[in-house]
């Protein structure tokens, strides 16, 4: 799971870096916003996906690990979940980055 969670920021910071230069200042971010300037957020707050999801990952690990350790079914509903946010997240990001870019 760790791997795939590192592959998933390995390709962030990838797209990040080689769509850098034709990235603006000010970025559509905040969707569930009025259409207009309450979606736009700095070109750093696209950072904050990453972040959020590796914070969210290693919680939802930590949960798993100190609380069901010896009950499977949750060890495995913690494990798809961690994968739906991995590739959740990713897809955001991505998405986003293309949009703008």
């Amino acid at each position: 799971m760790l791997k795939f969670l590192a592959i998933a920021n390995a390709l962030q910071v990838a797209l990040l870096v080689w769509k850098y230069q034709v990235i603006p200042k000010q970025i559509p971010l905040f969707y569930s916003q009025p259409w207009g300037e309450g979606q736009i957020a700095d070109m750093w707050y696209i950072l904050l996906l990453p972040i959020f999801m590796n914070i969210i990952f290693f919680i939802n690990r930590q949960i798993a690990k100190k609380f069901f350790s010896q009950n499977n079914l949750f060890k495995s509903i913690f494990t798809v979940a961690n994968v739906i946010l991995i590739v959740g997240y990713t897809g955001i990001f991505l998405k986003i980055l293309f949009l703008i870019s």
